[in-house]
């Protein structure tokens, strides 16, 4: 076991490689697959929540379900793409569960920390959009999203996204002006 948890140390290693081993339970190859993408996974579960807290949540509660649901990954599309979907999900399903009334208008401090440099502005602009209107702007510009897309895993009609979206724009357009 020590040789082979010092394979998966080598960054070289192949993803496709990793993704095998950890779909038979080899939890250095799962570790790897981790930290090679939790920050991604985290900064998209951030943009989405506009909460630390929630954010840290999904980030755990994604790859908690990678874990249970790598045996079904069956590589038909890319793994990250597989991934993103499933951090996606992942962000959507916290804010149900812990959405209350004025998080969606006031945002606190401490939620406004920021992913990356490269990211801080963005991120403490988009925090003050309303929650639908993030959602769909985060996956729609940022993540290259369809508006049927977006629809269908809201479970709103996609004209709405659509108008939540030109909602965003303009809001946005009003902050930065």
């Amino acid at each position: 076991m020590t040789a082979q948890l010092k394979v998966f140390e080598q960054s070289s290693f192949n993803e496709s490689d990793l993704i095998d081993s950890a779909k038979k339970g080899d939890k250095a190859a799962f570790k790897q697959l981790y930290q090679q993408h939790h920050k991604r996974v985290y900064a998209l579960c951030f943009r989405i929540t506009g909460q630390v807290a929630l954010a840290e949540d999904a980030t755990q509660d994604c790859f908690v379900a990678l874990w249970q649901k790598l045996p079904q990954f069956k590589g038909q599309s890319q793994f990250t793409t597989w991934l993103h979907s499933l951090s996606v999900n992942q962000a959507l399903n916290s804010l149900k569960k812990h959405r209350s009334f004025w998080s969606r208008f006031v945002a606190s401090e401490a939620d406004i920390e920021t992913v990356s440099d490269e990211y801080e502005n963005l991120d403490k602009i988009l925090v003050n959009l309303p929650e639908r209107a993030r959602i769909v702007f985060v996956l729609y510009a940022l993540e290259g999203y369809k508006h049927e897309e977006i629809a269908q895993l809201m479970g709103i009609a996609s004209g709405t996204s659509k108008a939540q979206y030109h909602r965003a724009q303009k809001l946005l357009a009003d902050m930065l002006d």
